[in-house]
């Protein structure tokens, strides 16, 4: 039996955040160039340069899904039916979410160069988590995904 999938999204990094990590690491390679000839001048090219790219599509692949009965959100998964009110938080609403209004022992999937946010309240009463906070470009499909 497959799992029917309803919502899923990939939280990648955009574009404009790119150049500046790979400026620093071109710039710290170059430092190393520098101070150390022969076969060490482009070792730090070598290592430096594909390590940053590495790191930031790391950043780059959390999923958040509703597939199977479950909201996965990084590596955490919780049943639908656990799930209470989904709100929609807009952009300009995300800094008091996740600042004061945020509960300590709330589960928070949270990009900083994704806008939108949804939270999920928890249901389940052995659960000590009151709700789940998630970054997401589609929040209106993604409570779509879990009410239904």
């Amino acid at each position: 039996m497959t799992a029917t999938t309803t919502f899923r999204e990939r939280l990648y990094v955009t574009w404009w955040i790119w150049p500046l990590p790979l400026l620093a690491a071109a710039l710290l390679a170059a430092e190393v160039h520098m101070g150390f000839p022969g076969v060490r001048s482009w070792l730090p090219y070598v290592i430096l340069l594909p390590l940053t790219v590495a790191l930031i599509a790391k950043m780059g692949s959390t999923k958040v899904e509703v597939a199977g009965g479950e909201l996965r959100a990084g590596d955490a998964h919780i049943p639908l039916e656990l799930l209470g009110a989904v709100e929609i938080i807009a952009p300009e609403d995300r800094r008091r979410t996740m600042g004061r209004d945020l509960d300590p022992a709330a589960f928070v999937v949270h990009r900083g160069w994704v806008k939108p946010l949804v939270r999920v309240h928890v249901t389940d009463p052995d659960d000590p988590t009151p709700y789940w906070v998630i970054s997401t470009r589609h929040p209106e499909e993604l409570a779509a995904a879990i009410k239904s």
